[in-house]
């Protein structure tokens, strides 16, 4: 239990540190002219975007942290069978990992003011997030067909769950990402597209982090170096 309340207060500990990096302690609501002795507030539209997605990040990484508590105090008991998993999360994992690089080269291209880098960068993140989906669909269909059925042991319910729980986390961003891809075809310049394609390009890299951490924890990996760790404590 003290390794997972260490792995909640560092996702704590992450989200705080990039909320207070997008200016939640700096007052965007400090006056920027005077009428009849009271501030005129002006609201930072990007400010509020950005500590939006944190508060965000932190709710999700929330969710996911008490996810693995649960699925690491679950899998200690006896009627604890693990799922073989499908050779096709590795490809998966793969593709997401090079849908976060190409949201990130879009991020870079905005930043330079590139909109062919943007183009591509949103094209290629999109495209690869689907053929991520569609990858974990087919694990699903296999697991199905050796008999991995749902309700037939408790650690096939938590693989559908945790991978179901992350699958509708990145078609939410799909639907996000979408709005701004949009955009771009409708001809809105680099200026315009900008916040939306670094707001992606975070939530990306959110969803690759978790889940690399969830990979880590279907393939036993978490759970050995939890192990070690209560044998090195003891």
């Amino acid at each position: 239990m003290s390794v997972v309340l260490v792995f909640l207060l560092l996702v704590l500990g992450i989200a705080f540190w990039w909320l207070v990096r997008q200016g939640l302690f700096s007052k965007p609501w400090v006056e920027v002219g005077v009428a009849g002795g009271m501030p005129i507030v002006e609201p930072s539209p990007p400010r509020a975007a950005r500590v939006g997605l944190a508060v965000f990040l932190v709710v999700m990484g929330s969710l996911f942290a008490l996810t693995v508590s649960a699925y690491l105090m679950r899998a200690g008991l006896g009627d604890w069978r693990p799922v073989r998993l499908p050779g096709i999360l590795y490809v998966n994992t793969f593709t997401l990992v090079v849908s976060s690089l190409a949201l990130e080269t879009a991020r870079t291209g905005a930043r330079r003011g590139d909109l062919a880098s943007v183009r591509t960068g949103l094209l290629a993140g999109g495209f690869t997030a689907l053929l991520f989906l569609a990858g974990q669909l087919v694990a699903w269909w296999q697991l199905n067909a050796e008999g991995y059925y749902l309700a037939s042991n408790p650690a096939n319910a938590f693989f559908y769950l945790v991978t179901a729980l992350h699958g509708l986390h990145v078609a939410g961003g799909l639907v996000a990402l979408g709005r701004v891809t949009g955009r771009m075809l409708k001809g809105a310049g680099v200026a315009a597209l900008s916040l939306g394609v670094g707001l992606c390009a975070t939530y990306w890299h959110a969803l690759l982090v978790i889940w690399l951490v969830l990979m880590g924890l279907l393939t036993s990996w978490i759970g050995d170096f939890i192990l070690i760790c209560r044998q090195l404590l003891a």
